[in-house]
This record gives structure tokens, C-alpha cells and sequence, in this order.
């Protein structure tokens, strides 16, 4: 093949959007070029599934409006009938009909199929609260029969739509957490689609041919640091020890790599581990000081005084967290087969592509 010059390219693409890139890649602009490229293969294939997606869900809930406005026995679309909840849907269909007129292709189907991704988010807003628990709750038989839960689902994944395709960066978003959400959104409508969608889809093989990774997060033992996470949302180790820059916390306890992979908030070592600093520190004005205090009263029990390391994490829900699709198993037996002595670090990426420990090692 003819070489490339990756300055000409690299001018074309533009500095700017292409500085998260270089800055991950170490400044080597041949590896931030190929970072790019992964970049537009992946959101490519995620935006496949989204588009699947998109189709199950205008059907979905179209052909609820359709019974439950009895079109079939009306001979008129739904869609041309008032609706309770205002003007929005009217007004959206007006304009679908009007960019179709002129081609001659103003029948029903595609009246429905150029009706927006925002369109169909919108019938499930609070202003069609009545629609919903009229019919449109029959679209998702398989989730709670909550609005609220279905809306900010489906908004989610109208947000990734964007981002995807106004072309904006991936490289720090989160692909496998977004994909399995749009799976789980399938899900709700139906089972068998939304298995369809998993089995089809190519984005995890894609997402794992990342060529730059970065060793971001630190796997430590935890028979008894994971159950402090769950209760404290924190980590605990020895003062003094030291950690690598990382940005996560993964936990290995009872032969597995727990899904849960919290980020660091908070960094504090060398804290006295008594009730009476808890008590001191619970009265600050700053936040980071009462969490602190937090921890260390619900610690007590388990840990004796001196002075701890803690690391303030995320809970599941916070933005910055992730949660594998599983736990990842540690297939060695034997003594002194353990993962992870005393800490190992690894990347978030190798933690989302891996089935077992096997591939963290390699």
C-alpha cells in the first residue's frame, strides 16, 4: 500500500480533536492515529446496535398508539388523532409530512420511520403521563411498569446516539457499560430482541483491539477490604504503602476480580484510626473530612487504632463508576496461585475484554 503522511493527515483531522488522542497515545502521533481509527471503528459498530435498537423501539410503541387509538377500526393514523400530553406530537409529524410531500413518499410507514429518536424519548417525558399508563407501559412489559425508569433509559441512550453521531470522541466513554444499556432497554420490550441484539453485535470484538491501553486501576486483595467497599464505599490499607497514579480501585476476593470497579474520589493517607478523629472529623465544614469519619466509625469493629490509607470511592450509580458485565474468575488452584499478592495494576479496557484473570496476565 502507498505510505501515509501522518502530518498531512493528522492536519486535516485537526490538532484540536485530535489532542485526546495524542495525549493518551504518549505523544506518538502514529499510535494516537491508530487510537483514532479504533475510535471510528468502534462507535461504527455501536452505533449499528443503536440503530436496532432504535427500530424496536419506534415499533414498539407505535403499535401500542395504533391499538390503543384503534386505528385498524378508525381507518386514521394515531398519529393524526389529538393526543393527550400537547402539540409536540402534531407539530413533529407536520414536519415529517411536509420533507416527505415533495418526494411522493408520504405514507404511513414513513411518516413513522422519519419521526426523530428525541420524538419517540419525548412520548415517554412526564407531560404523556397519562398515555403511559393508558398503553405506552405496554411497549415494556418486561421492565417495572415505572415511566421514570423506561424515560431515563431511553434518554441514556438517545445522548450515546448523539454522541455518536455528531463523531465526538469515545476514547474515554465507557462502550461495553452503553451497549449492555441499550441490550437492557431491548430487554424491556422483548427477550428474544433483545439476545438478537447481543449475539449480533460486534462491538466488543472491535472494542478489544484497543492499540494503546493505559494502566489505570490497581487490583488489590480483598477478603476484607470488599466487604468494607460495600458497607463504606472505601478502601483501607497500611499508611505509607505505595500506589501508582490510578484513576480506579478493583477488588479480588473468593477467586474473582469483583465486577465493581469504583474511581478514586479521595486519596488520604497517614489517618488516625480512632473514634475520637472520627468524632473531630465529623464535625469539619470540609465533605471529604466527615466521609473520612464516616468510614472510620463503621471500620471500627474490624479495624484496631493506628494509622490507615483510604481511599474515598464511588458507588454503583455515580457517573464515574463502572461495573463489569461479571465477575472475573481466577482459574490457577494451588498455593501461592493467588491473582494478586499485595497489588496489581491493570486497565480498565483489559478488565472490560477479559473472560478469566488468564487474559489480564497476558
Amino acid at each position: 500500500m502507498p505510505s501515509v503522511d501522518i502530518d498531512v493527515v493528522w492536519d486535516m483531522l485537526s490538532g484540536p480533536r485530535m489532542a485526546p488522542y495524542l495525549a493518551t497515545a504518549g505523544c506518538d502521533k502514529a499510535k494516537a492515529l491508530e487510537l483514532y481509527e479504533w475510535g471510528s471503528r468502534t462507535s461504527s459498530a455501536a452505533f449499528e446496535v443503536v440503530g436496532h435498537l432504535e427500530v424496536l423501539l419506534r415499533n414498539a410503541l407505535d403499535r401500542n398508539l395504533r391499538r390503543h387509538f384503534r386505528e385498524d377500526q378508525r381507518g386514521i393514523p394515531w398519529f393524526l388523532l389529538p393526543t393527550p400530553g400537547g402539540e409536540h406530537v402534531a407539530e413533529a409529524v407536520a414536519t415529517v409530512r411536509e420533507r416527505l410531500r415533495p418526494l411522493g413518499q408520504e405514507s404511513r410507514h414513513q411518516i413513522i420511520a422519519g419521526l426523530s429518536f428525541g420524538f419517540w424519548s419525548g412520548l415517554l417525558g412526564t407531560r404523556y403521563e397519562e398515555l403511559w399508563r393508558d398503553c405506552l407501559h405496554r411497549a415494556f412489559p418486561n421492565s417495572s411498569g415505572k415511566r421514570k425508569q423506561v424515560a431515563v433509559a431511553v434518554e441514556r441512550v438517545r445522548k450515546f446516539r448523539n454522541r455518536l453521531a455528531h463523531h465526538d470522541s469515545t476514547i474515554n466513554v465507557d462502550i461495553p457499560f452503553e451497549v449492555r444499556q441499550i441490550v437492557d432497554l431491548a430487554a424491556y420490550i422483548d427477550a428474544d430482541a433483545a439476545n438478537w441484539l447481543k449475539q449480533r453485535s460486534t462491538v466488543m470484538a472491535v472494542y478489544a483491539q484497543r492499540p494503546v491501553t493505559i494502566a489505570d486501576t490497581v487490583v488489590v486483595p480483598a477478603r476484607q477490604a470488599w466487604p468494607l467497599y460495600q458497607e463504606c464505599r472505601a478502601y483501607v490499607c497500611q499508611s505509607g504503602r505505595a500506589f501508582r497514579p490510578v484513576e480506579r480501585v478493583a477488588f479480588y476476593a473468593d477467586r474473582e476480580v469483583k465486577a465493581d470497579v469504583p474511581a478514586v474520589l479521595h486519596r488520604r493517607d497517614n489517618v488516625e484510626w480512632t473514634l475520637d478523629e472520627a468524632a473531630g472529623l465529623s464535625r469539619s465544614e470540609d465533605r471529604w473530612d466527615r466521609k473520612v469519619a464516616a468510614v472510620i466509625s463503621a471500620s471500627a469493629a474490624t479495624l484496631t487504632g493506628g494509622r490507615y490509607q483510604v481511599f474515598l470511592l464511588t458507588a454503583p450509580g455515580h457517573p464515574d463508576h463502572r461495573s463489569l458485565q461479571g465477575g472475573l474468575p481466577h482459574p490457577a488452584t494451588g498455593r501461592g496461585s493467588g491473582f494478586v499478592q499485595k497489588q496489581r495494576y491493570v486497565s480498565l479496557h483489559s478488565l472490560e475484554t477479559a473472560v478469566d484473570t488468564t487474559d489480564l496476565q497476558a
